[in-house]
């Protein structure tokens, strides 16, 4: 009998299909049609799958499905962001990040402040920044989009290279105890699950904090930042909720700090390491 998660998904598929017509999609109407919406082969042909395929998932089958096909599908059926999202969550398939475009107001609430800031989902993906962000982070922002991750740009980036100039290791722990805390409200999802995996085996001090099971709320607090152009920094690092995201503001916490932003933020271009690694 197919699982809960495999039934809520073929529940779904047909469900999209239904509300599709032949018409929606340019296809003529046919003889014969008992129903308005689309025909299973329709959806097979129009996605590039085989029918027998497609009609095994839309039966909750515990069949492999890819990203690939998966968006194939999913532009057949015309659904949005957050169908999209829900499809490959019951497909068990992990998905990319995509930008925070369901809150429209979020990047112009950005750009209009003078502050770094970015906002974050709480497995810690960018999904949407300012121009002084771009400039703080632009090792963060240059990375693939699968990788434009804060917890993985901090585990990956060498220790000589780290961003942190103080208790890098704690500041690692407490954004991993974080992370944690946001996986226990959504254990299984395909997409926590891909980046847990990558994760513990490109790095065996994230397996390790992984394993020692420890949680936290996020907390507003000072963090010092090190910079190889700039010097060493601290801003207050603050958090406000935002529907399902959170909206994260650095503020330099002392003059000193107010003008090295400031210098780095007139010099964009100044390179964050002094050395580079192969």
């Amino acid at each position: 009998m197919p699982s809960v998660r495999r039934q809520e998904l073929a529940a779904f598929l047909r469900t999209r299909r239904a509300r599709l017509t032949p018409a929606d999609l340019g296809l003529p109407a046919g003889a014969g049609r008992r129903t308005p919406g689309l025909r299973r082969e329709e959806v097979a042909l129009l996605s590039g799958v085989g029918l027998t395929w497609y009609t095994w998932l839309e039966q909750g089958r515990p069949i492999n499905a890819s990203v690939q096909i998966l968006d194939a599908v999913a532009r057949t059926l015309r659904l949005d962001h957050a169908e999209r999202a829900h499809l490959y969550r019951l497909a068990e398939v992990p998905s990319l990040p995509e930008p925070a475009q369901d809150v429209p107001e979020v990047q112009e609430i950005l750009d209009n402040l003078a502050l770094p800031a970015c906002v974050l989902n709480a497995r810690y993906d960018v999904l949407a920044w300012n121009a002084p962000y771009a400039v703080l982070w632009a090792r963060t922002l240059s990375a693939p989009l699968a990788e434009r991750n804060i917890l993985w740009q901090s585990f990956m980036i060498p220790p000589c290279c780290t961003p942190f100039a103080q208790d890098r290791e704690l500041e690692l722990r407490d954004m991993v105890s974080t992370f944690r805390a946001g996986y226990g409200r959504r254990t299984g999802d395909p997409d926590w699950t891909d980046l847990i995996g990558r994760l513990s085996l490109a790095s065996k001090e994230f397996r390790d904090m992984w394993a020692a099971q420890d949680v936290r709320a996020p907390t507003s607090r000072v963090k010092v930042y090190r910079h190889a152009s700039a010097g060493d920094f601290g801003l207050t690092v603050t958090g406000f909720d935002l529907a399902d995201l959170r909206m994260t503001v650095y503020t330099p916490a002392d003059d000193e700090s107010r003008e090295r932003v400031a210098w780095l933020l007139d010099h964009p271009d100044a390179p964050p390491a002094d050395h580079t690694h192969p």
